[in-house]
């Protein structure tokens, strides 16, 4: 089918080349038009030589539009594919470092708390420039499927004020099932769930095997299982309390409520450091800065390793894919997918954007009645929409009052921060981010007198931790290299 896929952020190696496989896999879809526009040409580039590679391996006639001009990009597309993040790792060190030096302890930072709030800044007001685009050249009833953090906010402002049908795609749900089914002894696709919820805070309101509910047996198959119970301690502990297990990792969650990281000197308690997305500080910073490193310097290699295959039956379980052979095929697909609420969680508000079961197929995605959420884990979600919508609205109009009053509502933010130390935190992002920002413009101006008459006065609040409480060395290519050498002796 002739249909024009466009994906932005094109330069991100490890989404671009894989959903882009998972695409090419559909027999329907291998006549379509792929455009890939980044504003890094280097990235771009490199991405585009593997999968053009990919493609005529494959025996296609595909010839991949790479530009960094994204009208051009988006001219006629059917659907667009968002794989952008926004200032790039180096705004994304200032996420985890500068809220550190105030205690606030992340492991990721790009979905909640101070970091996700901050790059929910610097990511808005591109959405909006990219919707603006895309209602202007691409397709009629263009629809933006949405895979950058923070998932949530970014597809709540692409439908409320970007014009834009916009599904926002994760892979946690995914994951989390695949360890319900370990936990209770089963493959995955022998166990029938319902998520329902948040972003990165959905819930498993039913788990069943051949029909039988296997809800109220999780805890004690998790707690026996020696694995999970030493890697995902938070999310155990919240499955005890709560009721129902949460679909992200330790590490995320752990930044999502305000128990688990509150107090340095007890973060180890409750994560893993075998694995960065079981808590480490700032693993994910680390986990994408050696990734990068080592793509920049391996990639001749990755050019002489073999083309991806194109095969139906080994598709990757992200939705993407089935979601555009749904549409353009009628093949019904269910999954799960980030849509705004519009009643389908009836104690979730009708506007925010909720993680819910949907089926795909000729008429689009359609999302079913799910109902009440569990009360606990609706409180746990009404804790995170609060902030989400706030930090929205401070994004899109430049309001620093509304972003401030997003950072003390954060859960874990406002757990570990009084009042002064939170504004003078975000007088700090503010400064340092503000190349990325341009609706802060007279807000950072603000910022930089109050810092430089605290300054002055010697008024400052001094840093209280620099490394965190479970920090690892970020590995530099040299010894990424001795290590690929010693493992292959």
């Amino acid at each position: 089918m002739a249909v024009k896929i466009a994906f932005i952020g094109a330069g991100s190696i490890g989404f671009t080349r894989g959903l882009l496989t998972d695409i090419l896999s559909v027999p329907a879809l291998q006549n379509c038009e792929i455009a890939f526009t980044d504003t890094n040409p280097h990235n771009l580039d490199m991405v585009y030589q593997l999968c053009q590679r990919d493609i005529e391996a494959n025996g296609l006639s595909i010839k991949i539009q790479a530009t960094a001009d994204r009208r051009l990009a988006f001219q006629n597309a059917k659907y667009v594919i968002n794989c952008v993040r926004i200032g790039m790792l180096e705004a994304f060190a200032l996420d985890v470092e500068i809220p550190l030096k105030y205690g606030v302890d992340q492991c990721v930072g790009d979905t909640l708390c101070a970091g996700g709030i901050m790059y929910a800044q610097r990511g808005i007001p591109q959405m909006l420039a990219f919707c603006k685009d895309i209602r202007e050249v691409a397709a009629p009833g263009c629809i933006l499927l949405n895979y950058a953090n923070p998932n949530a906010m970014v597809t709540w402002v692409c439908n409320q004020y970007g014009g834009v049908p916009t599904i926002g795609l994760c892979h946690g749900v995914q994951g989390g099932h695949a360890q319900i089914a370990k936990a209770l002894g089963y493959e995955q696709n022998e166990i029938d769930i319902v998520c329902a919820g948040i972003n990165h805070m959905t819930w498993y309101i039913s788990v069943k095997h051949k029909g039988q509910e296997l809800t109220g047996k999780l805890l004690e198959a998790f707690e026996n299982n020696p694995e999970l119970a030493q890697t995902e301690k938070v999310r155990i502990d919240m499955l005890r309390r709560f009721g129902y297990y949460s679909t992200e990792s330790n590490g995320h969650l752990s930044e999502y409520v305000p128990w688990y990281r509150k107090h340095t000197e007890k973060i180890r308690d409750w994560i893993d450091l075998s694995v960065w997305i079981n808590g480490e500080t700032g693993g994910y910073l680390r986990e994408c800065t050696e990734g990068r490193r080592w793509f920049e310097t391996d990639f001749p290699n990755w050019l002489k390793e073999p083309p991806k295959e194109y095969i139906y039956e080994k598709r990757g379980q992200e939705h993407g894919s089935y979601i555009i052979e749904g549409i353009e095929t009628g093949k019904v697909y269910r999954g799960h997918f980030n849509v705004v609420n519009r009643g389908a969680i009836t104690n979730l508000p009708a506007d925010c954007v909720v993680e819910a079961p949907g089926y795909v197929d000729y008429n689009g995605i359609c999302i079913p009645i799910v109902g009440d959420l569990p009360l606990g884990p609706a409180a746990c979600c009404m804790s995170n929409i609060t902030v989400q919508r706030l930090a929205v609205e401070a994004a899109v109009h430049g309001n620093d009052r509304l972003l401030r009053q997003a950072m003390m509502m954060d859960p874990l933010t406002g757990a570990v921060c009084d009042p002064n130390a939170i504004d003078q935190m975000t007088d700090e992002m503010l400064i340092a981010q503000a190349q990325w920002l341009p609706q802060y413009g007279d807000a950072i101006q603000a910022a930089k007198g109050r810092w430089a008459k605290k300054q002055a006065e010697g008024s400052l609040i001094p840093p209280i931790v620099t490394e965190g409480a479970a920090r690892l060395h970020t590995k530099t290519v040299e010894e990424m290299a001795k290590e690929k050498e010693s493992a292959s002796t």
